[in-house]
């Protein structure tokens, strides 16, 4: 029996309650009075209780018996009780999407310096490098790279438009509480403009975070880092948090004595402020951020100085200034009456100016971004069936120079979604949804995306999704690396209304397995996942005369197929393994024929194997963890009509990479970790391109399929009260 908690000790049942043991698909919902039946399994021993509006709790029941359970309402937060540890990477049985959380204790397996580089012990986001100069990782997913990715931060849009090459690396990796992947379509609340899926990341809560952390991080390279967090609870309603993050790199790093700088110099500081209230006896609660941040880069030659060299033909070099300014709202009510009925606010401001050029070019770019989402939550029935309905408002206002060239625009939307939800806790579950948004250099279109579960036996998942996605491509802040080059920008448009190219249009479909497992005695699951991503319409970038890039409308087919499998499990005591291949074939059509996505490798293996020792009664203990990441032969664009010096193969060669960390845990406010990247000094022969005459017809620095730094070693430590 399931009753709700309440001072008069009334003995209300609670119909529609979610009754399930953990770790199993085996599950049922109360019935009118909260009664339940559930058989009893002796392989699981916790029976999770939950209710929309009400403190989940987790029971141990080691027998078959009668039970009888209050549920405390979500408005009384008197205490948390933890009762068992999560995993550092969560997938759920339940969850119509294919999501994969990956929360803090993750991150800790790697330096995690940005979010860039929080993906590197997580087989589901590909890294990738940019380009040889700036150090930038650009990350994919499906077999598409980041602008048909949905970046995320606490479900607010965050990294897009103008912040599309550096946003990752403006989000410390200490800032970070959790993050959730989402393969596929992706939820119509958060917008139209996901393709291959969505990353949303979530902060660390005032209220929950350490009084103080302190990170200290260097590497070898010179690079240098620290993050400050300070947490105060002001009152029974309010908590505030401080977040500070600094880094600098004076270090001139040239190995391959090329000339160039393999990663460049500069310096970051970025402040936020987090405020967050709560109300829970009248059902409110609120978080409000406000942040700026300043970050300058400086590469090219390495005898570059800006004050004598800049857009001169003496010595080749590159500035990239940032500055950013952006504060956010939200706001969210839960009927006290009703704790299954709530209503939410999202709005946002960001001020992004870029100001930087390459060698003798000049890209400049402002973004001022306004977004608002109104949404309503509720139910149809009973709490098995609910609803999200709600209207979204965003302005974008771009100034963007290339060379003499203004390329000003603005963009405005709004919108209305409606999604749909059913779930029994047995056998299936789904998730459907629609939108309808009008946009003044897109038009009006619809957005339907649906997402099915299926539950065919014990411990297992199946999963099928759908979904419609349209962007607007910007062209230039998405390839920003183009400008550290000799080639010529072609656009080749004529009708639409931005670069006088079409919007892109894509169908995203997916399946989906996901089956758990026990052996020898040890938790274990494998996935297995298929996606599909056709083009309708696709801004085609073609790097394959080495002398220009064209941007032109895609005119035939253009699909990425993405395989997955993946195993993890936990081998022996306190040891797991993660493992995964992955094969893409991701094909367009160009201009000069139907081609191989360049840079681009087919077959790639991963692998990561952590082991935590025993911990004291104090909590020390150690961590240890290495990380493999193999990938096959990727196409290089074509560069036939370079002279022969500067001609490349039509393949890059296989490699691998190899990270480690060893961290050491002295109680519970005290860590230092050592470790290492790129273990195997695996670096690319020739990464620029003509790096002997930078201002001559040949000179590229885009040609790049692997690490152009090699072996890295560093050290840091993080203290918590």
């Amino acid at each position: 029996m399931v009753m709700e908690a309440n001072p008069e000790n009334k003995h209300l049942g609670l119909a529609g309650a979610n009754v399930y043991w953990l770790n199993s698909q085996t599950g049922t919902i109360t019935k009118e009075d909260g009664s339940f039946v559930i058989p009893f399994k002796k392989e699981f021993d916790r029976l999770v209780i939950s209710y929309v509006g009400f403190e989940s709790d987790t029971l141990l029941v080691n027998a078959p018996k009668m039970i009888h359970h209050w549920l405390r309402p979500s408005n009384e937060l008197n205490e948390v009780v933890v009762r068992k540890k999560r995993e550092s990477v969560q997938k759920s049985f339940f969850s119509p999407q294919n999501v994969v959380t990956i929360n803090s204790a993750e991150l800790l397996k790697a330096a995690c310096c940005n979010l860039s580089e929080s993906f590197e012990t997580n087989p589901a986001i590909d890294v990738n490098y940019s380009d040889a100069l700036t150090g930038t990782k650009q990350i994919q997913m499906l077999g598409l790279t980041s602008p048909y990715l949905m970046i995320t931060q606490e479900n607010i849009p965050m990294v897009r438009g103008a912040s599309q090459a550096y946003g990752l690396t403006f989000t410390p990796g200490t800032w970070v509480e959790s993050i959730q992947i989402t393969k596929g379509a992706g939820s119509v609340v958060n917008g139209y403009e996901s393709i291959s899926g969505q990353i949303n990341t979530e902060l660390v809560k005032p209220l929950t975070g350490n009084a103080l952390f302190v990170n200290g991080y260097a590497n070898m390279n010179g690079r240098l880092e620290l993050n400050t967090h300070l947490n105060k609870k002001l009152t029974n309603k309010w908590s505030t948090g401080l977040y500070l993050h600094a880094n600098r790199r004076d270090t001139m790093e040239d190995d391959n004595d090329d000339g160039f700088l393999e990663a460049p110099v500069g310096n970051q500081i970025n402040i936020l402020n987090r405020w967050q209230y709560q109300d829970p006896s009248k059902g409110w609660v609120s978080f409000i951020n406000l942040r700026f941040l300043n970050d300058e880069k400086q590469v090219g030659e390495t005898n570059f100085d800006p004050e004598n060299d800049k857009f001169t033909t003496n010595s080749w070099g590159s500035e990239i200034n940032t500055q950013r300014f952006d504060t956010s709202l939200k706001l969210g009510y839960v009927f006290p009456e009703l704790p299954f009925q709530s209503f939410g606010f999202q709005t946002s401001y960001s001020l992004h100016k870029q100001d930087s050029y390459f060698g003798l070019k000049q890209y400049n770019i402002d973004h001022e971004s306004i977004y608002s989402n109104l949404l309503f939550n509720s139910i149809i029935g009973d709490t098995k069936s609910k609803f999200k309905t709600g209207f979204t408002f965003a302005y974008d206002g771009y100034g963007e120079l290339v060379n003499t060239l203004d390329y000003s625009r603005v963009d405005r939307s709004i919108g209305a979604f409606f999604e749909y939800s059913y779930d029994n806790l047995k056998e299936w579950s789904l998730t459907a949804g629609i939108r309808v948004d009008n946009h003044n250099n897109l038009g009006t279109f619809v957005t339907p995306r649906i997402h099915v579960r299926y539950m065919p036996w014990e411990r297992s998942s199946f999963r099928a999704s759908v979904g419609r996605g349209k962007r607007a491509a910007n062209i230039f802040a998405e390839n920003q690396q183009l400008f550290a080059s000799s080639r010529q920008i072609r656009l080749q448009g004529i009708n639409g209304n931005i670069y006088g190219l079409d919007p892109e249009v894509a169908w995203n479909y997916g399946v989906s397995y996901l089956q758990g497992f026990h052996l020898l005695g040890r938790a274990g699951n494998i996935t297995v996942d298929y996606y599909v991503t056709d083009f309708k319409n696709q801004v085609v970038v073609d790097w394959e005369n080495p002398q220009e890039v064209s941007f032109y409308n895609l005119e035939g087919k253009s699909m990425a197929h993405s395989f997955q499998f993946e195993v993890n499990h936990n081998i022996i005591k306190n040891v797991e393994l993660r493992t995964a291949y992955k094969f893409y074939d991701v094909e367009t059509d160009y201009n000069s024929g139907s081609l191989q996505k360049p840079l681009q490798a087919q077959h790639r293996f991963f692998a990561n194997l952590g082991y935590n020792t025993v911990a004291k009664a104090n909590g020390s203990h150690w961590r240890m963890d290495y990380t493999l990441h193999a990938l096959g032969k990727q196409r290089l664009p074509n560069t036939s009509s370079n002279p022969e010096e500067y001609q490349l193969g039509d393949y890059s060669p296989s490699y691998s990479l190899m990270n480690a960390q060893l961290t050491k845990v002295f109680n519970g406010n005290l860590e230092i970790y050592v470790g290492g990247e790129n273990l195997t000094n695996f670096t690319q022969v020739n990464p620029v391109v003509a790096a002997d005459n930078p201002f001559g017809t040949n000179f590229d620095t885009t040609m790049i399929y692997g690490p152009v730094m090699g072996r890295m070693f560093y050290a840091g430590f993080r203290c918590k009260l």
